[in-house]
């Protein structure tokens, strides 16, 4: 979720985002879906029944929800005010339940330059994106006071319509070093599509990113704007695509951080990550190596990847205690690699020195010694395998099963974990490993089909490891007026106003400015 200048505090705010982009994308593990699809196809902009939708009213207002707000109270201090907006839950039944929708603005200060309404979405999917705002106006520099700045918090997430399955955690697992924990994941994953089933089957069906393009077009409607620009990261590039498809002519300037292949999104998401997650590992360990002095992980990169496979070996034989008492934690081997998969969302020092002290921390508690986490570490722990995960977990998840369907057999599952698990030991089990998705209803709809092109500029950094590289390459293609920016030599997923590489940033900033794209693919490098 930090400006174009980096403060002290950015890694951490960085790995915060890494975690719920994790439980989103890493949660291609979701539930079970009983309730029948309806056959009504969705109404689109332009029909009479949708009128009332697209010209509400909106009430801005404070964005603290009380005292303890501090998000809220942080969005005040930006200048920010705060609204809600009704929509269909169905498309295609636009008079019957509605959800509701929480957005914060920074308002356009430069009005007789104001270039319009530019909205955002941080991926996920499914992230909170209300807090956005204030990162994107420091990033923006001078042209913020040209834009409203509006942040929405999705569907069933955040501050909007909530979707809680009441799960025990966040839902995100490896399948383990063997058969018997695969076993245990089949079980668990279907408990998980159970209780989805019982607390929000009602909603399941409505999660689809096609739904939420819907939304940004009612939005667009609300706000009084014939077009809107459009900044999304990560799986926010695939919304920021299918509203392209779906409503063309209706964007002005759009720009995709960390862009997605469309073919590779809902449950194929993960599977389809594996060579970004084993290169920026590699480099990882290299540079873990490089400081073994620090961390006595190992002198080499295979040394530390082999320290690493043994702390797995040892979690699976016995889980590892990190903490004490009441805060104690248990970590097996389906989920120290969870550890791994969320901080290598990032090449920065500091997020490899926080996973190198985790895997250090780790290796303690496999000789048998007591671990103690770090306070962020504690938190991250908590997040991912506690029952404070589960709201996040559920929408992000409801929203992967939504959008494309997954392989229903667990022997399928098995047969390509144990395939790939030579070659990946580490990532192919995690990445390979069955989901809530596997036990859910078919979604409502197809994916969407890529066939209009569109003038969108596209950012890719050559070692992303969520948002690969080929990805973007591949959106290029689909989309042939788009201009690809790549930053070459980086591990980095999410580029504009947080990397801190100013080349990147003032790309971005003077197509938002002017409205043109780059006359060729622009190229950047790391540093």
């Amino acid at each position: 979720m930090a400006g174009p200048h980096r403060s002290r505090s950015a890694p951490a705010a960085r790995r915060r985002r890494a975690l719920r982009r994790t439980v989103a994308a890493g949660l291609a593990l979701a539930s079970c879906l009983t309730v029948t699809a309806a056959a009504t196809a969705p109404a689109e902009a332009g029909a009479p029944e949708l009128d009332g939708y697209y010209r509400q009213h909106l009430d801005w207002h404070g964005c603290a929800l009380g005292p303890d707000d501090q998000d809220g109270a942080a969005l005040e201090r930006a200048g920010a005010r705060c609204a809600e907006i009704t929509v269909p839950l169905d498309y295609g039944d636009p008079g019957g339940r509605t959800v509701t929708l929480a957005l914060s603005r920074i308002a356009a200060t430069d009005t007789r330059h104001r270039i319009g309404a530019l909205l955002l979405n941080d991926g996920g999917p499914g992230s909170p994106t209300i807090g956005a705002p204030p990162r994107v106006h420091a990033a923006l520099k001078e042209t913020a006071a040209r834009f409203d700045i509006v942040g929405m918090d999705p569907r069933f997430v955040g501050r909007s319509t909530p979707l809680d399955c009441g799960w025990p955690d966040g839902g995100f697992y490896s399948a383990g070093t063997g058969r018997a924990s695969f076993d245990r994941q089949v079980t668990y994953q279907r408990d998980l599509a159970a209780k989805c089933r019982s607390t929000a089957g009602d909603l399941l069906p409505y999660a689809s990113t096609r739904d939420t393009a819907r939304d940004l077009d009612v939005l667009r409607g609300a706000l009084g704007e014939r077009k809107i620009s459009y900044l999304g990261l990560s799986y926010g590039t695939y919304l920021g695509t299918v509203y392209t498809q779906l409503f063309p002519g209706r964007f002005d300037r759009m720009v995709l951080d960390s862009a997605l292949d469309p073919h590779h999104t809902g449950p194929a998401l993960l599977p389809h990550q594996l060579p970004g997650q084993e290169h920026a590992f590699a480099d990882w360990a290299s540079w873990a190596a490089a400081r073994h002095g620090t961390y006595g992980l190992g002198r080499t990169g295979e040394e530390v990847t082999a320290g690493v496979l043994r702390t797995i070996d040892a979690a699976a034989a016995r889980p590892l205690v990190v903490g004490s008492g009441a805060d104690a934690v248990e970590l097996d081997d389906t989920r120290v690699p969870v550890l791994l998969y969320v901080g290598l969302q990032g090449d920065s020092d500091p997020e490899r020195a926080a996973l190198a002290g985790q895997m250090t921390m780790l290796a303690e508690a496999a000789a048998g010694r007591p671990a103690t986490p770090s306070a962020p570490t504690a938190a991250l722990l908590h997040l991912l395998f506690g029952p404070q995960g589960s709201p996040g977990g559920s929408a992000m998840q409801a929203v992967l099963c939504a959008d494309r369907a997954a392989p229903r057999d667990p022997e399928d599952y098995w047969r390509r974990i144990e395939a790939a698990r030579a070659e990946h030991p580490l990532f192919g089990p995690m990445l390979g490993t069955i989901s809530p998705c596997a036990f859910w209803d078919a979604p409502r709809e197809a994916p969407t089909q890529v066939r209009r092109d569109a003038p969108v500029l596209l950012l890719s950094a050559t070692g992303d490891p969520r948002a690969l590289h080929r990805d973007g390459l591949t959106l290029h293609h689909l989309l042939p007026g788009s201009r690809l920016l790549t930053l070459q030599s980086a591990d980095q997923h999410g580029l504009y106003g947080t990397y801190g590489n100013a080349c990147v940033d003032d790309t971005v900033n003077a197509y938002l400015a002017s409205g043109h794209l780059p006359d060729t693919d622009p190229t950047c490098t790391r540093r």
